[in-house]
């Protein structure tokens, strides 16, 4: 049994002709699809880059580290986090020192 596949970047769809046409050549998304294939995942210690013959397929750790970068990159927090995603001002402006954190946590 394989890992959860995402859709074929070079799947033709109607609008524009495949996936892959939405990003640009520069978009840094490519040096880090590119970056992440190129590394051997098994040999850095990721446990489940060999599935289980049993079970529901995970999703393929590469997948999910292309997510963690990119994320991490473009400063996009999980929603596991115990803050709000944005500031109450709204978008683009910065949260305050110590947003996120538990009643009476220190800060970091």
């Amino acid at each position: 049994m394989g890992h959860i596949q995402g859709t074929d970047r070079d799947q033709l769809t109607l609008f524009p002709e495949a996936l892959d046409d939405y990003i640009a050549q520069e978009n840094p998304v490519r040096f880090i699809d590119a970056f992440i294939d190129s590394l051997d995942l098994q040999d850095l210690g990721f446990t489940h880059a060999v599935p289980a013959e049993t079970g529901r397929p995970p999703y393929h750790p590469a997948t999910l580290l292309k997510l963690y970068v990119y994320g991490y990159l473009n400063r996009i927090q999980s929603s596991w986090t115990n803050g709000p995603l944005q500031s109450p001002a709204g978008k683009g402006s910065r949260p305050q020192p110590g947003a996120g954190l538990a009643p009476g946590q220190a800060h970091p």
